[in-house]
């Protein structure tokens, strides 16, 4: 009797997958026909195999021959490479190094994938995957750069070559390509027969294998090849190939096996026919016996399953090597089967282990594969894979998405089968998702782009985090782009793209920019003490103010910000100039036509003007604008005269403007213009012509311009070709200057000879040598140079004998302040008299008794016992000296004595201090800034009312009258706080307090907003206080009216009505909507307040609904109506499930007996039962974790 074995509706199902439907006969299992089941073989028809002998190759291979193989485009190859064969032995470490280097270098140059590992000899293991072209060109590589070279010859007939070669080399170039090697065949002129292989020993092998195959096949010779399973070719060849080399030398036939690494069966012969015959039969014999000891088998198991049957690091298949190490298993990838090699019994055992292993692994593992477009993959796997790790942690299944390069849309899932369900519909939603997204591009201009992104993108950063589901790509700052591209959810896009574009928006308006001109000698005020002004008008007209630096000529305060901004601080920066000179505007109306000619090339004809007529700001409007108004700014009179020029010079430009260029050499630049520019206008009094000469930033300092009418220009050219013709007439000339003048014209390194130089032509002074007595000063230039500077050197001489030295007394304490930030006062009133002024040295520990003074006239001073000095004598530390004319010199002194501080007292009441002084001095600073005085404020224990100001007398009286308007306004303060401090108390029922107070202290927020009061309600916590009284703070009015709002409020509250109504709890989270927004609109519609049962209440379906008794029973009409339209849906959707999964109830109600079959392989040998796959001991479990990647040839050893 034969045996039965029970196979699943499961597993039959995977058993039969893979078969047409017409192919799979099943016959039902019913009480007829349970005495005569179908066979193992008939149920599953065994898969074709390749029969060792022709007898067995004559089979038919059943059902299983109409399946095509289909073929892998991605082939795995594993290449072995020796240690005395490696080239990078001496290594560190493993995986680092040149060798590293050399295999990312192939695998860039390849596309194919290397991986490698050291056996245990120290031999290296390379596994190479990829397309079979990009595999043997890595290949070829390989063994050119990680393996050592050797050389070899084959010997073959000299006829053979061409063979060798093929059709133009292809055939040559195919073999090198195949097996790594270079050869080298002799040049047809050349007699030798040797062929040169240079290469691995492994590649000098296949090589010399296909070129005596080669040579043999093109021999006149027998030929036959027999086809042995690779696993036999060993134990033909013998140990060293003895056994195939003795076989040879006996029969006189050559035999060629191919080497292990080819993957060929067939071995060839060539030789004489009975010969050859002799060694055919002695190979066959060596085979047969061979082959009843060496089994080869395989088992059936899908590719993807391989992975799970190696095992992390290769331990599952670890337990099967350690116990047979003589059996070979083989995984090769895309096919769908495992090979085993070895002693028969070794190979019995393992294959059993493996189909269990295999059985197992189906019943509990699934796999889906899901096409999503490979643009989508980087944002699937998300940033540094977060999305593709959380998928596989959440569902515990291992997703495989292929690389970019392969641009391949196949991801597949593998794993537990509920978790590959999930893990399945999570990537379909995401990538349908995507799909709906939105790419937009919006233009910025580039200069904007780095103030978007921020310093270290925390600008970016924010908008990203405002919204997370766009993403921002800004372009490469090389491209200089300015397509910004956003892509997202459509509607989130559109937020940030109107986001962004406000942003731009904002940066636009705040880059506008306008230059002001200052005069030099304001910009320290504009700035104030500290800073202080300066920092207050970009604080409060929110802009960026740029001022020249103090070494620059430049007078231009540029502001940047918001246009209306920029003329704010314009308008203030001018008023703060206005306030400290006499500086006046004047508007003037010249077409709009002649701007451009009046401002002349780079501005020099209008910087003429402004600098003849005092430095006036002349601002003309900007172009295209059409307007024809002329600002002119600055001192009244030089306004008024610049005004008169610059209309007169339009005038000319409208009736006839005639332009002639004179040169001369720049230094008698200043003595054409002359002191003061005197001589130059006196040439334009007497022709009426303009010159201009050229500014220091002017590129040719030689050109002057004549400008106006045709007559005035010549007349004026003709003068000044005149003056310029005498300067080039150089003459020398002397004069005497008595000695003790000399040292004057001489110190500080001839600054005054400078100085006559500049302004006389470049004519150069020379005064005798120090220690010599003589008094003769040589001058020579242009004559008339000569002469002015002679005179100006008189001139200079008179002063001097004029001089006198006056004193000046003014205590010490009061020295720095009259000597200004860096000198600056003292230095004005010594350029403005022409005087030297001197400090004394500072007395640095005056005694506690004075000495006694001694007079000028040489008497001793006082009579007094003590001895003291006079009292009433100046100290020496105080006097000023003042040297140079004596009317000048007066004047000087009344300039200092003006600059001595002076000290007023004002009466503030004394509660008032504090306020005056503000928050951390703040107050009182701002006032001493402003003012440019010192405000001293009494100790508080002093209870004094005095407040003391010190300053210039010119100042005192400004800031008295700005700290008496400071005390009315606090006064004014004191006041208005205390009306502002009325209270008021109002009794409302607890109860109604979150009405009152709103939805986030909407409600209360508004009270207190519209009425300018404190609202206060009771603390809860604190029983102390009267749970139902609040407290109003403010003016009464406004105390009164918030009262009031109030009371309507609670007015309202009271009429409120509130009604329970039963809904379906199935429908509530419908009818509340995402975030509560359907509800909110309800209630807002229908001015009513809803609130649904907490998770746990009593009755679910209990639904309040409060307010006006007629909106109560509109809302709750309508909130029935949609419970009505959702439970329909609700009913719809449970028949649907139940309809679609039937219930596990019915399910369990007929288990499966399961398919019967005869003859299975599990029970052929012993007549023992079916194994129960519910059994541990038949089925043992694994314990250890399936890891996603593998080597594919096992674990290290």
């Amino acid at each position: 009797m034969s045996s039965v074995a029970v196979l699943t509706q499961e597993s039959f199902a995977e058993h039969r997958s893979g078969l047409a439907q017409q192919q799979v006969k099943v016959t039902a299992l019913n009480s007829e026909e349970e005495n005569d089941p179908p066979t193992y073989k008939e149920a599953f028809p065994p898969l074709p195999e390749k029969a060792p002998c022709l007898e067995a190759a004559q089979e038919p291979a059943g059902p299983w021959s109409k399946i095509r193989p289909i073929k892998a485009s991605v082939i795995t190859q594993v290449f072995h490479v020796p240690l005395e064969e490696r080239k990078y032995k001496d290594m560190n470490q493993f995986g680092e190094g040149e060798q590293a280097k050399i295999c990312l270098d192939i695998m860039q140059k390849t596309g194919a994938h290397l991986e490698l590992s050291l056996a245990k000899d120290q031999g290296l293991s390379i596994m190479v995957s990829g397309k079979l072209e990009a595999v043997m060109k890595a290949r070829k590589e390989i063994v050119a750069r990680l393996q050592t070279q050797a050389s070899a010859t084959v010997a073959i007939p000299k006829e053979h070559h061409r063979f060798v070669i093929g059709k133009n080399g292809e055939k040559l170039q195919d073999l090198e390509l195949k097996t790594a090697t270079k050869i080298q065949i002799p040049r047809p002129d050349d007699p030798s027969n040797q062929i040169k292989i240079t290469g691995t020993k492994e590649g000098i092998e296949k090589a010399r294998h296909e070129i005596l195959l080669i040579s043999a096949e093109q021999d006149k010779r027998a030929v036959e090849r027999l086809d042995v399973e690779k696993v036999y070719h060993p134990f033909i060849a013998g140990p060293y190939n003895k056994l195939v080399s003795e076989l040879m030398q006996d029969t006189g036939t050559r035999i060629n096996i191919p080497p292990p690494s080819v993957n060929k069966t067939e071995i060839v012969f060539t030789g004489e026919k009975e010969q050859l015959a002799q060694a055919v039969a002695r190979v066959k014999k060596i085979y047969e016996e061979k082959a009843n000891s060496f089994t080869v088998s395989s088992v059936s198991a899908p590719s993807w399953l391989h992975r799970f049957i190696i095992g992390k690091k290769g331990q599952n298949l670890a337990k099967i090597t350690q116990q047979m190490p003589k059996v070979h298993i083989e995984f090769t990838e895309g096919e769908d089967k495992i090979t085993l090699e070895g002693p028969t019994e070794d190979v019995n055992v393992a294959q059993e282990q493996i189909e269990v292993m295999v059985k197992d692994l189906i019943n509990r593992m699934d796999y889906a594969e899901i096409n999503v477009d490979h643009k989508f993959h980087r944002h699937l796997i998300g940033k540094n894979g977060a999305n593709i790790n959380r998928i596989k942690d959440l569902y515990k299944v291992s997703v495989r998405i292929p690389p970019d390069n392969e641009k391949s849309n196949l991801i597949r899932i593998e794993g537990d089968p509920q978790g590959v369900q999930q893990a399945k519909k999570e990537l379909l939603e995401l990538a349908s998702r995507m799909e709906n997204e939105r790419t937009k591009d919006l233009i910025i201009e580039q200069k904007f782009h780095r103030t978007i992104i921020g310093q270290k993108g925390e600008r970016i950063r924010e908008i990203r985090e405002k919204f997370p589901e766009v993403i921002i790509n800004f372009p490469d700052p090389a491209h200089k782009s300015d397509i910004v591209q956003l892509r997202g959810p459509k509607n989130e896009v559109e937020k940030c793209t109107k986001y962004m574009q406000k942003m731009v928006a904002d940066l636009v308006e705040n880059s506008f920019s306008i230059s002001v001109p200052i005069f030099k000698q304001f910009h320290k005020n504009i700035i104030g003490k500290g800073g202080a002004n300066i920092k207050k008008i970009r604080e409060e007209s929110n802009t960026k103010i740029d001022l020249p630096a103090e070494n620059s000529n430049s007078e231009t305060i540029v502001i940047t910000g918001k246009r209306a901004n920029c003329e704010a601080a314009r308008h203030r920066i001018l008023a703060i100039q206005k306030e400290l000179a006499n500086i006046t505007e004047v508007e003037v109306s010249i077409p709009s036509k002649l701007h451009n000619s009046l401002i002349g090339a780079k501005g020099r004809f209008i910087r003429s003007i402004m600098e003849e007529c005092g430095g006036v700001h002349i601002h003309f409007p900007t172009e295209g604008s059409g307007s024809d108004t002329v600002t002119i700014r600055g001192p009244a009179q030089d306004v008024e005269k610049a005004k008169k020029q610059l209309l007169h010079l339009a005038e000319e430009k409208q009736t006839k403007s005639y332009t002639v260029d004179l040169r001369a050499k720049p230094e008698y630049h200043k003595f054409l213009i002359g002191k003061g520019g005197g001589n130059i206008r006196k040439v334009r009094d007497n022709t009426g012509a303009r010159i201009i000469f050229p500014t220091s930033e002017d590129k040719d300092q030689e050109l002057i311009t004549i400008m106006g009418t045709e007559e005035a220009v010549k007349e004026a050219q003709k003068e000044l070709e005149a003056l310029i013709k005498n300067l080039d007439n150089v003459v020398e000339d002397s004069m005497v200057v008595d000695p003790k003048h000399h040292r004057h014209f001489v110190i500080r390194r001839g600054q005054v000879l400078r100085e006559i130089a500049d302004e006389y032509g470049g004519v150069m002074v020379s005064f005798p040598r120090s220690g010599t007595q003589s008094d003769k000063v040589t001058l020579k230039g242009a004559k008339d140079c000569v002469e002015a500077a002679k005179k100006r050197i008189q001139e200079i001489i008179e002063d001097l004998e004029a001089q006198v030295t006056i004193e000046c007394n003014i205590p010490q304490k009061f020295h720095r302040s009259i000597m200004g930030p860096k000198g600056s006062r003292i230095q004005q009133i010594t350029r403005d008299y022409g005087v030297q002024i001197k400090f004394p040295d500072r007395e640095e520990n005056p005694a506690p008794v004075a000495e006694p003074a001694v007079q000028e006239n040489g008497e001793e001073g006082g009579e007094g016992k003590d001895g003291n000095a006079d009292p009433s004598s100046p100290k020496k530390c105080d006097i000023i000296v003042i040297s140079g004319r004596r009317e000048k010199c007066e004047a000087a002194k009344e300039a200092l004595q003006a600059l001595v501080p002076v000290t007023i007292e004002v009466e503030v009441p004394f509660d008032l201090h504090r306020y005056i002084i503000g928050q951390k001095g703040s107050g009182i600073r701002k006032m001493m800034d402003e003012f440019e005085v010192n405000i001293q404020v009494p100790a508080p224990e002093l209870q004094s009312d005095i407040i003391t100001i010190t300053g210039l007398a010119t100042n005192l009286d400004r800031a008295k009258a700005g700290l008496l308007e400071r005390v009315k306004e606090l006064q004014a303060e004191q006041e208005d706080r205390a009306l502002r401090s009325f209270k008021l108390t109002v009794t409302v029922d607890p109860k109604y307090h979150p009405k009152i107070i709103g939805r986030k202290g909407a409600v209360i927020t508004q009270i207190r907003t519209e009425h300018e009061v404190n609202i206060q309600f009771p603390d809860k916590d604190d029983e102390s206080q009267a749970q139902d009284q609040i407290t109003i703070t403010g003016y009464e009015k406004n105390a009164e009216a918030a009262r009031d709002a109030i009371m309507k409020i609670v007015g309202e509250l009271e009429q409120m009505v509130s009604e329970d109504v039963t809904l379906d709890h199935r429908v509530h989270a419908r009818i509340i909507g995402a975030r509560g927004k359907a509800i909110r609109k309800i209630m807002d519609e229908f001015k009513v307040d809803i609130r649904f049962p907490q998770s746990g209440a009593p009755d679910p379906n209990c639904v309040t609904v409060t307010g006006l008794p007629e909106n109560v029973e509109e809302a709750i009409d309508h909130i029935l109506n949609l419970e009505e339209e959702y439970l329909a849906d609700v009913v719809d959707n449970e028949a649907m499930q139940v309809y679609m999964k039937p219930s596990s109830h019915e399910e369990s109600k007929a288990p499966s007996k399961g398919f019967v079959v005869r003859d299975a392989p599990w029970a052929t040998v012993n007549n023992e039962k079916a194994p129960d796959m519910s059994s541990s001991e038949d089925f043992p479990s694994f314990g250890a974790q399936v890891a996603p990647k593998t080597l594919p040839w096992g674990p290290k050893r």
